[in-house]
């Protein structure tokens, strides 16, 4: 079972849609075009298109399987007092001062330009159920971070 906000799963069903009907339409067109040009053997332009369409199928069908398991979490019931699933943290980074701010969010949301860090991430997993004003250390590439939680709030959309 996959968890996830109501923002990560609506935009998961609206590209669904988008993969098949219009980018998969648009493939077997190509398909066929390529067909009319007549010997199958050597149509580079055939093979690329068939190449493209397993590709897409094979998104549609990974996209199809994490909906199946989808289950849309409401936020209003969940409490802030500890990190977890489409929490807001707001932390900093012990050894320089620098702040910083994530949301916990599910891997098919996770997005760190807008401030979405996987549940999955070493820095996730070391704030999971803990409060603010504790201090956690997590273990990255670059070595080890020690971090306080500020704050913690329920994001309402992750």
């Amino acid at each position: 079972m996959e968890y996830m906000s109501q923002e990560g799963y609506d935009k998961l069903v609206a590209e669904l849609r988008q993969l098949e009907t219009v980018e998969l339409p648009q493939v077997r067109e190509a398909i066929a075009e390529a067909r009319d040009k007549g010997d199958l053997s050597e149509n580079f332009e055939y093979h690329a298109a068939k190449r493209e369409q397993a590709r897409l199928l094979g998104r549609i069908r990974f996209k199809q399987r994490v909906l199946e398991n989808a289950r849309v979490l409401d936020t209003s019931k969940m409490a802030s007092d500890c990190v977890q699933l489409l929490s807001r943290v707001e932390m900093t980074n012990l050894a320089n001062g620098s702040r910083m701010a994530y949301t916990i969010a599910s891997p098919h949301e996770a997005n760190l330009r807008e401030g979405k860090i996987s549940i999955k991430s070493p820095i996730a997993q070391a704030l999971l159920h803990k409060k603010a004003g504790d201090v956690v250390e997590v273990r990255v590439p670059a070595g080890m971070l020690k971090l306080r939680i500020e704050s913690i709030r329920c994001s309402s959309s992750a």
